[in-house]
């Protein structure tokens, strides 16, 4: 709360840009403790009554706050008034692509999911159909969440995203329809298209409501169809010059019957540890696929497979589990070889930290995490935590509503000086 203080104080700022600087640190406490009486506001952040008088008045007048209600105070009068965040002042659109699906959640000013939509793409459609089902899944959830034209829309899905244009890079193997649909998202609206790869989106919802709260520098290891990677250092998620960073797919590891090559990452660390792989490892130890976990929803495509019938290693994971010791043996060998990738991410890293997402990590939890910790201390000298992911199989489209969020508040939470 010091450096809110002192950023609110403006001392060396120009009076427009202290107004700024202070609507904007209103805005977040608001967002972040929830509605707050203009005594509360002028205690958190230091500014002085008439000063936050002030903001509040304009705050109002933007249609970014209201009174929502009155404090517990007995006394009457302008500081017992609650304000909050005029969450419906502005909607936000969240999106998951993957290989024969698409997920469309509309969501609040305050990030807060109003409808949701998923249509299959069916493998054969040609790009102007997919684009166009998607499209109109949009439509519908957009029409359910009685919201207009959004104020910004996040988009994640699998593969290379250069840092330098938000477009998609050289991957042969992306479906052609993910970047037709994102040219026509910026072409019908005047709102912001932010592309992101997948996986850098499930870090940044294990980063703000997951796992790794408590973790500036750290990174998640997704385990899914696929394998990747997101890397946070110092709170801030690093993307590479090309927007390769994390595609551990590709790395070399022992154990695999090859090496992975520019156009495919089999004979890297996908061989070992992809849902195909993993499989196989299983059905070497005897264990068979379970049903489906109720309510369960397949995560996104990560790395170079976007099959959508790619083996079940979901329900083979959670089936060994539930067998208690019967599926030591299977989780313990599945365990060795995530701790390969791990070792080579920490020992160029080191971040202290390793999430284990996607159906994978999810599926394997602290069962799964623990065994990949002990393997890791065996071979690593580095000391590092090894945690199961808590976002679950959304984590995706969770990280694209918090990122679409992050961008339509940037845009209003600045009221025109």
């Amino acid at each position: 709360m010091h450096a809110l203080r002192a950023a609110a104080a403006g001392r060396t700022a120009s009076p427009s840009t202290a107004r700024l600087i202070n609507d904007r640190i209103a805005l977040q406490l608001l967002q972040s403790e929830g509605p707050l009486t203009a005594g509360q506001l002028t205690s958190l952040t230091g500014l002085s009554r008439p000063t936050v008088a002030d903001l509040v008045d304009r705050l109002q007048a933007a249609g970014l706050i209201a009174v929502v209600g009155e404090s517990g105070a007995r006394r009457r009068g302008p500081n017992a008034k609650l304000y909050g965040i005029v969450a419906d002042r502005a909607h936000l659109v969240g999106l998951d692509l993957r290989a024969h699906s698409v997920t469309v959640a509309v969501a609040d000013l305050l990030g807060r999911v109003r409808a949701e939509r998923t249509v299959p793409i069916g493998p054969d459609d040609p790009p102007g159909r997919a684009v166009a089902t998607a499209l109109a899944a949009l439509d519908a959830a957009l029409g359910a969440a009685g919201a207009g034209r959004p104020q910004a829309i996040a988009v994640g899905a699998p593969g290379l995203v250069d840092p330098a244009t938000g477009r998609f890079g050289g991957t042969d193997w992306i479906p052609a329809w993910h970047a037709a649909l994102v040219g026509a998202l910026q072409d019908r609206t005047a709102a912001p298209v932010l592309l992101e790869n997948e996986v850098n989106l499930a870090a940044l919802a294990e980063q703000r409501d997951g796992a790794a709260t408590d973790r500036d520098t750290f990174v998640l290891l997704w385990l899914g169809h696929g394998t990747g990677a997101a890397v946070v250092l110092d709170g801030r998620l690093r993307r590479g010059a090309s927007g390769g960073t994390g595609e551990i797919g590709f790395l070399p590891v022992p154990g695999t019957d090859g090496l992975p090559t520019a156009g495919g990452c089999d004979g890297g660390f996908h061989s070992l540890a992809g849902s195909a792989a993993i499989c196989a490892l299983a059905a070497a130890h005897g264990l068979r696929p379970g049903p489906p976990a109720p309510g369960a929803a397949p995560d996104a495509d990560a790395g170079a497979d976007t099959d959508a019938d790619a083996p079940p290693a979901e329900s083979v994971v959670r089936a060994a589990v539930a067998a208690g010791g019967g599926g030591d043996a299977f989780l313990d060998a599945l365990a060795a070889r995530i701790a390969l990738g791990v070792a080579a991410v920490c020992a160029v890293l080191d971040p202290g930290c390793v999430v284990l997402g996607g159906e994978i990590g999810r599926s394997g939890g602290d069962a799964l995490a623990t065994r990949v910790a002990g393997h890791l201390a065996r071979i690593s000298p580095l000391a590092t935590e090894v945690r199961a992911g808590t976002v679950g199989g959304r984590a995706v489209l969770h990280g694209a509503v918090l990122a679409a969020t992050d961008a339509a508040q940037n845009e209003l939470f600045a009221p025109a000086r």
